[in-house]
């Protein structure tokens, strides 16, 4: 029964997307889901790569002091290929059924690593609309990020289970994800850096890990398509020149067309093969003369702290000379959080 309900709405979803604006044109806002109450589910699940299970049983246990009841995905110790979590259909089959049980009420990956891209065309990503909820992730969660923003939802880029159990969840990005998680929405203040933009933009937050992100241009995953966008890029371990391989994609496919401002998070350890100071005097580059703010070092991505942005949510980003804010069109208390 919840199979043909959800193929119904399938349906339904896909309907209405079409009379929808085309490319180009404002779409509609995405839904924001419920905040998390006292004794809500939480399932963790590992949609990549396979993660230790002491780490998965801690971020469990660390979801309870929090008030929450910890649900494990059933594959959550299937391991094949040597590192994935599972076949492609299992890793698949936790996540429907954490996106279809009522009951849950937010979706937290273990890790990140690599393998969410087989699940792009296994379903429809109209799918994470049957019961809108909170997904947490980033690195590899990206794809599952962008599919939940073109399913008409918002998701959080930040913290995974893995890292809230190193920290026990007392650190800002484990703290300030559950201050989100529970309806305190953060708007972040940042000093200037040399690199940033000035300017003020406003669009809906796109991007992630910028390998993953990428393959999704033009596809039916690719939450870039239409509208006003901010676009936020992340990488770890990559050459200068595949970083910029990539950004090129993002230009040549159109989406800097439509984007009013972009935030430049954290790259980690990116290998210096091309003569330039950082992957950041790189980039903007390429964003001279394009008139929209951007915002260098936001605390976002491989490294520590790792604060939680709001995908799919209408952004707006401003840049002076002394400083940067970041604040979401997302309803619930607000809260200034200093990104320093």
């Amino acid at each position: 029964m919840k199979r043909l309900i959800l193929c119904v709405l399938t349906l339904t979803l896909a309907i209405a997307a079409s009379a929808q604006p085309c490319c180009g044109e404002q779409k509609q806002k995405n839904i924001q889901p419920p905040f998390l109450k006292p004794g809500d589910k939480i399932a963790i699940i590992s949609p990549s790569y396979t993660c230790n299970r002491t780490a998965v049983d801690t971020a469990a246990i660390v979801l309870r002091e929090w008030g929450y009841e910890p649900v494990l995905g059933a594959n959550i110790d299937s391991l094949y290929r040597g590192k994935y979590a599972g076949t492609a259909e299992q890793r698949l089959a936790d996540l429907r059924a954490a996106i279809e049980d009522p009951e849950i009420k937010a979706i937290i990956c273990s890790r990140g690593g690599y393998g969410t891209i087989h699940l792009a065309d296994m379903m429809d990503c109209s799918e994470f609309a049957y019961d809108p909820k909170w997904l947490v992730g980033f690195s590899d969660i990206t794809t599952l990020l962008a599919m939940e923003t073109c399913g008409g939802v918002m998701g959080i880029h930040g913290t995974i289970g893995s890292y809230i159990a190193k920290f026990h969840g007392t650190d800002s990005s484990s703290v300030i994800l559950k201050d989100l998680l529970e309806g305190t929405v953060p708007e972040y203040e940042l000093p200037s850096t040399p690199l940033n933009m000035p300017g003020e933009g406003t669009g809906m937050l796109v991007g992630g890990n910028i390998c993953t992100i990428t393959p999704l241009l033009g596809s039916a995953a690719d939450p870039t398509l239409e509208g006003d966008l901010i676009i936020f890029i992340e990488e770890v371990e990559e050459s200068y020149h595949n970083i910029d391989r990539l950004f090129n994609m993002l230009i040549l496919s159109g989406a800097m067309d439509r984007c009013k401002g972009v935030i430049l998070g954290q790259f980690s350890d990116c290998g210096a093969d091309l003569e330039w100071d950082s992957v950041e005097q790189m980039l903007c580059s390429y964003l001279e003369g394009r008139g929209i703010p951007v915002i260098c070092g936001f605390p976002a991505g491989h490294d520590h702290p790792n604060l939680p942005l709001i995908m799919g949510a209408q952004t707006t980003i401003k840049v002076t000379e002394n400083k940067s804010t970041i604040t979401f069109d997302v309803k619930g208390r607000k809260k200034k959080v200093y990104a320093n």
